[in-house]
């Protein structure tokens, strides 16, 4: 019998709410977790909002002598990945700590830190640059101090993929769970929302640089001027179905059923503009979870927040849907955070579990009108529905696509 991989744990630390209940009721109720930056003085950059998670307790996660030794990105995942324990009521420690793994998604690493550290040697020089500077920059520090914290030995990784590393970690997740491992501690988070790292950001020119933070993310708007980042994201506990039954998990919030990644191979920043090595990614993440595209009951969307990128994903979602007898309802709830590049495709994955189990498929916030080209049944109020089987699409800058189906467990 096929070995499934199941979600029982859900872990998040988003701008807009940290934990299942506050994220998931400002989630539903369109509440903006975008928010003028406060993490650092952005008065001489052209952005000046983000998704920032606001009173965030690090210590009271992680403690502060391993605080001094990781970036912030690194303490909200192993706050989420506690989260994410307690929420499946999970002991690490009474599972065998071979058949359980950690993978990570990373976008920019330990930026914070990183900076800091940089600083230190420009001012005083090289011996005044910390120890810990080797590692806490590392895309790796995250995958590293969650197995240290939770005795996890089975094989382990990072992927560093950028908007797509959430879910490249979820798929591999599955890999592993089919091949031999009972549980795997996979997702991403990020925290580029500082000062060297929004000014690397800006080369990209896909910023958003509107003030008002109700107005600069805007995704499939006839408005849309770019992206806003944010931090935060999403750590999950995937297990397989007949493990976690026989240890009898409180819940089982869904299957992921399939998995597939793709890249343009067209620009090193912009997407393909006729988005089909994207809708190819869709199609064989349907074909691997053995659905149709008349059996989806919703599409998390990327949501690029900006023309180009919309219209592309428009096309590809049209590609591969446009047959239907009705148009299957497509969503961007990161409208409300921002694009939080590895942890947004963990954190769409979570919100698509928690729509699952509540039926109610989250909005698209800040929509004026819909931008030219882009036909679709976009989700701009909470709407109740029967949520199967629901794709969950991200992408990243350079060409990488990646799409995730979950469905119900069976």
């Amino acid at each position: 019998m096929s070995r499934r991989a199941v979600i029982t744990g859900l872990g998040i630390v988003a701008p807009n709410g940290i934990g299942i209940d506050d994220f998931w009721k400002a989630t539903t109720s369109g509440q903006l977790g975008i928010r003028t930056i406060e993490n650092f003085d952005a008065t001489r950059y052209p952005v000046s909002v983000a998704g920032e998670v606001p009173d965030f307790d690090a210590e009271g996660y992680v403690g502060r002598r391993l605080m001094a030794q990781t970036d912030r990105w690194t303490w909200m995942a192993l706050a989420a990945a506690q989260l994410a324990l307690t929420d499946a009521d999970l002991d690490p420690t009474t599972q065998d700590p071979m058949s359980m793994s950690v993978i990570t998604g990373s976008g920019t690493g330990g930026n914070e830190f990183g900076q800091k550290e940089i600083q230190n040697l420009w001012k005083d020089g090289p011996r005044f640059v910390g120890a810990y500077q080797s590692i806490a920059w590392f895309y790796a520090a995250t995958t590293g101090q969650l197995s240290i914290k939770h005795g996890v030995k089975g094989h382990s990784s990072v992927v560093a993929s950028d908007g797509i590393s959430g879910l490249d970690a979820l798929s591999q997740a599955k890999r592993f769970i089919g091949r031999s491992l009972d549980t795997v501690i996979a997702g991403g988070t990020e925290a580029p929302v500082s000062a060297y790292a929004i000014a690397c950001q800006l080369k990209t020119g896909m910023l958003s640089e509107q003030a008002d933070p109700a107005l600069a993310f805007r995704p499939f708007a006839a408005s849309a001027n770019g992206y806003v980042p944010g931090e935060g994201g999403a750590i999950l506990i995937v297990e397989e179905a007949e493990a976690a039954a026989r240890r009898g998990a409180a819940h089982t919030y869904a299957e992921i059923a399939g998995c597939a990644s793709t890249f343009d191979a067209y620009h090193f920043a912009d997407p393909d503009p006729e988005g089909a090595q994207f809708a190819r990614s869709m199609r064989l993440a349907l074909e691997r979870a053995g659905v149709t595209a008349d059996d989806v009951d919703v599409v998390f969307a990327d949501g690029a927040g900006t023309i180009v990128g919309d219209l592309a994903e428009a096309k590809a979602i049209n590609a591969v849907f446009g047959g239907r007898s009705t148009p299957v309802p497509v969503t961007v709830p990161k409208s409300m955070v921002g694009r939080l590049y590895a942890g947004s495709g963990a954190l769409d994955v979570a919100t698509a579990a928690l729509a699952m189990r509540d039926g109610t498929i989250p909005p698209t916030v800040g929509i004026d009108s819909v931008a030219d080209g882009v036909e679709l049944d976009l989700v701009q109020d909470a709407r109740p529905a029967t949520l199967s089987t629901v794709l969950v699409n991200a992408r990243g800058i350079g060409g990488f696509n990646a799409s995730l189906v979950l469905r119900t467990p069976q």
